[in-house]
């Protein structure tokens, strides 16, 4: 492995790859000069579908830390995640939060490999793909994986949080 293949993920996620027993994803994360911060971004710079993506929101449940992951065409309806949860309350969480749960800024949390263990919520959309590709825990790296995959490592509950458009 070339160091340029082992600096393209995060370094703290490409041990959390290894730990997991997936190092063979490590050579196939893609780091972009420019910034796949957001879902928009990534899905130009890959050169696949916006629902392709596989965004790693994190989101506040009476104040507990909740992971939604949501292809990159939708968005979370948040009253459904509220159900989903049986929560008073469910918040988009704020920057700090987000960093103190996942060891990550937003615009590159990994669908796992977080710093704490959260519940993790995974829309059915993601699985409407063979591979998705999600953040590898910067905003300039992204990760191919098939959906299913992905959901199990994260240890992600499939549920439908997504926003219908009416």
């Amino acid at each position: 492995m070339t160091a340029a293949e082992e600096n393209a993920a995060n370094p703290r996620f490409a041990e959390a790859l290894r730990e997991l027993g997936l190092g063979d994803l490590i050579p196939q994360v893609r780091r972009f000069p420019d910034a796949t911060r957001t879902a928009a971004e990534a899905a130009a710079a890959i050169g696949c579908e916006l629902s392709q993506i596989c965004k790693s929101l994190i989101f506040a449940a009476d104040g507990v830390p909740v992971l939604v992951l949501m292809d990159g065409a939708s968005r979370v309806d948040v009253e459904l995640v509220r159900r989903e949860l049986g929560a008073e309350k469910v918040t988009r969480a704020k920057a700090d939060l987000v960093r103190e749960t996942t060891g990550y800024a937003i615009g590159g949390v990994p669908p796992f490999g977080h710093r704490t263990k959260t519940r993790v919520l995974a829309d059915r959309s993601l699985l409407d793909h063979e591979t998705v590709w999600a953040a590898a825990g910067t905003p300039y790296a992204v990760f191919p994986m098939d959906p299913k995959a992905l959901i199990a490592h994260a240890g992600g509950t499939l549920v439908d949080v997504r926003e219908q458009t009416p």
